[in-house]
């Protein structure tokens, strides 16, 4: 693998012939004019790229699934503006071939500074109660691992390694700001960003390839999280059931409306900027990774599925 391009790098090799390994980020085989395609998503640790197999689709799709490492040989193309890989042969990759950490897409932060950073939020918790149960939840060494690796989402925003912890900083940074804008209490709000979604451990698994568990599908990490919540506080002798509820209406609500699964609609004031704030980081970090992934000449990124549109990259001059 000395000699791959990185995906990255792949727009400079628009016209030629490559032969590399990828990770199969996704897959679906779809039903074109004359007969079905396989369209697929390829990852490494620099980036991700769409690749087509147009000749023996079904075949090719049979040999491999979402989450193996696949040997190509394809040409690189650029497809209304953006770069693309044409697949000629294909083949499932054994484990003695790559080293996993090729592919798996991390934050750019480093854990340790993401971790420095989240306990600092903690340490300004004053409530004795909300700072005794964050400490009860992420002081737990086997719990924070998980979390600290745990991406944020599987699709859209922070959908990589330590991309859960990273989201939930944000959050807690763009509510700490509000928080000096609005009159609202900071260390609910800021703990309901800390919390809001530490049940996303459990909500995903898979390392090469995120996937929803069966109790993710089932129960989700708003209800997930609010379950560990109340467990956790039931420790806490005298925690306040009013200062818990409300705890509680912040993670119950953060998604803002039933049609984007919120348990409950934002009915307080830091319910409210909980998810405006969640809202803001998901959907700017999001569209960043959109622009990101455009090839230096692109002009608009690739389409936005979740909001039905594309995206104009500004180039200063």
């Amino acid at each position: 693998m000395d000699n791959q391009t990185p995906i990255s790098e792949l727009h400079q090799k628009v016209g030629e012939e490559i032969l590399g390994f990828y990770l199969v980020a996704e897959k679906e085989l779809r039903d074109g004019k004359n007969e079905q395609y396989l369209r697929l998503k390829l990852q490494d640790r620099s980036s991700t790229i769409s690749a087509n197999v147009w000749k023996e689709a079904k075949k090719a799709s049979d040999t491999f699934d979402a989450g193996d490492v696949i040997k190509i040989k394809g040409n690189v193309v650029n497809f209304k503006g953006q770069t693309q890989i044409s697949i000629t042969q294909v083949r499932f990759a054994d484990k003695s071939e790559y080293a996993i950490e090729d592919f798996l897409v991390r934050s750019k932060i480093e854990p340790e500074v993401l971790a420095e950073r989240f306990f600092a939020f903690i340490d300004k918790i004053e409530q004795e109660h909300l700072n005794k149960l964050l400490h009860l939840i992420f002081d737990d060494k086997e719990f924070f691992a998980r979390y600290l690796d745990a991406p944020a989402a599987k699709g859209w925003h922070h959908n990589y390694m330590h991309g859960l912890i990273e989201h939930s900083i944000s959050v807690a940074a763009l509510c700490e700001f509000a928080s000096t804008m609005y009159p609202v209490n900071y260390d609910l709000l800021v703990s309901g960003a800390l919390l809001h979604d530490v049940a996303k451990v459990t909500e995903y698994e898979g390392k090469t390839n995120i996937e929803f568990s069966d109790i993710g599908r089932l129960v989700g990490h708003l209800s997930l999280s609010d379950q560990l919540v109340c467990e956790t506080a039931a420790r806490i002798p005298g925690f306040p059931a009013e200062l818990l509820l409300n705890l509680r209406h912040l993670i119950l609500a953060h998604h803002g409306e039933y049609e984007k699964a919120s348990v409950r609609l934002p009915q307080t004031l830091e319910a409210l900027l909980l998810h405006l704030c969640d809202n803001l980081d998901a959907q700017t970090i999001g569209v960043a990774q959109l622009v990101a992934a455009a090839p230096p000449n692109a002009v608009w990124t690739e389409f936005d599925r979740l909001n039905n549109r594309y995206y104009k990259i500004f180039r200063p001059l």
